[in-house]
C-alpha cells in the first residue's frame, strides 16, 4: 500500500469533498478519484459513498481513517526523530567518570546535559579506574569517558580538561590534622590508603612519585578501587591518602582534606572518545562538557 493513498484518503474524508480535498493536495481532481478507487479496490472495501452532491464516508472509512491517521502521525515522527539522530539531538550514550569525578562532575554535568540535550538518554557509570574506562571505550561500552591521562591506547582521542593538586586526606584524629598545609615527608611513617597498584591507576603512579620526591616510599598500604572506600578507610583511622583536590567533594565524617606543602605534584582530568568517533550525538555531549568543564586540549596517546 502507498503511503500517498493513505495521504490522498486522509484529504478526502476531512475535507468531505474531492474538490477541496485536490486543492489542499495541490493536485486535479481526476486523478484524486483514480487514486481513491486504486484504495478502494486494494483494500477490498469501500471507503466513500459518492453522490453527485456530497461524499460521506463508511462504517469501515472511518475505522480506517482512524488508523491511517497514527501511520501518518508515526511516519511524521520517524522523519523528526531520524532527524535529531542525525544532528546529535537524539540517542542514548554511555558515560563513565573516574573516581573523583564521580563525586565532583558527575552530577552537575548529567544535570546541564538533562537539561540542554532533553531528547538523549544517558547511561552513567561512575567510580571507574582509567584502564577500565580505556577498555570500555575500545569495546563499545562506554561513548565518553572522564579519566585520568595517560592513556596507553592508540584507539582514544584525549582532550585535557583540567589539571588539579594532590591534596592530603587525614584522620579526623590525626596529629597534624589541624596544621593546616601538610608537608608530605610528615607523613612517611604512616600507612597509606592508595588506588590499585595492579591496574595501573594513575592517581597511584602520581601518589608514589610524590612520595619518591619528598625521599620515601610508602611502607605500608591499603589499595581499594573506589574512591568512597578509600576515603571512608582514612576516616575510619586506617591510613592516610592523597588524592586529587576534587575528592573533597566527597565529605564523610571523620576525614580531614588538607592542601600539601612544598609539592606541586598536578593529575590531569581529561574527556575521552574513540578515535574518529561518527556519532554526531557523541561530538555534541562531548561539546557541551567541554563548553561546561573547559579545556579541550588534545593530546596524544600511545600504543598498547
Amino acid at each position: 500500500m502507498e503511503l500517498r493513498r493513505i495521504q490522498y484518503f486522509v484529504a478526502v474524508a476531512e475535507e468531505a469533498h474531492f474538490g477541496r480535498a485536490a486543492e489542499r493536495l495541490q493536485m486535479a481532481q481526476p486523478p484524486l478519484s483514480q487514486q481513491i478507487k486504486a484504495l478502494e479496490a486494494e483494500m477490498g472495501v469501500t471507503l466513500f459513498r459518492r453522490t453527485t452532491r456530497k461524499v460521506e464516508i463508511t462504517p469501515a472509512g472511518e475505522r480506517f481513517l482512524k488508523r491511517a491517521r497514527e501511520i501518518l502521525a508515526a511516519v511524521d515522527d520517524a522523519v523528526t526523530e531520524a532527524e535529531q539522530v542525525a544532528r546529535g539531538l537524539l540517542g542514548r550514550i554511555a558515560i563513565g567518570f573516574t573516581g573523583s569525578a564521580t563525586y565532583d562532575l558527575l552530577p552537575s554535568l548529567v544535570r546541564v546535559l538533562r537539561a540542554d540535550l532533553p531528547g538523549i538518554e544517558l547511561d552513567v557509570y561512575g567510580e571507574m579506574l582509567t584502564p577500565r574506562q580505556v577498555l570500555a571505550l575500545e569495546d563499545g561500552t562506554l561513548d565518553l569517558a572522564l579519566l585520568r591521562p595517560p592513556v596507553r591506547s592508540s584507539a582514544i582521542d584525549v582532550r585535557i580538561l583540567r589539571r588539579e593538586p594532590l591534596i592530603a586526606v587525614l584522620p579526623a584524629q590525626h596529629p597534624l590534622a589541624d596544621k593546616g598545609p601538610v608537608r608530605l615527608a610528615d607523613l612517611a611513617d604512616d600507612t597509606f590508603i592508595t588506588y590499585p597498584s595492579h591496574n595501573r591507576s594513575v592517581v597511584y603512579e602520581a601518589v608514589i612519585d610524590a612520595c619518591q620526591h619528598a625521599g620515601f616510599v610508602p611502607a605500608a598500604m591499603h589499595e581499594v578501587a573506589e574512591t568512597s572506600t578509600l576515603v571512608s578507610f582514612v576516616a575510619a583511622g586506617l591510613g592516610v591518602a592523597l588524592v586529587p583536590a576534587s575528592v573533597r567533594h566527597l565529605q564523610i565524617t571523620g576525614a580531614c582534606y588538607l592542601p600539601l606543602a612544598g609539592t606541586t605534584r598536578e593529575v590531569e582530568l581529561a574527556l575521552a572518545t574513540r578515535v574518529n568517533e561518527p556519532s554526531p550525538l557523541v561530538a555534541r555531549v562531548r561539546a557541551r562538557a567541554e563548553a561546561f568543564i573547559g579545556g579541550g586540549r588534545k593530546v596524544k596517546t600511545s600504543r598498547h
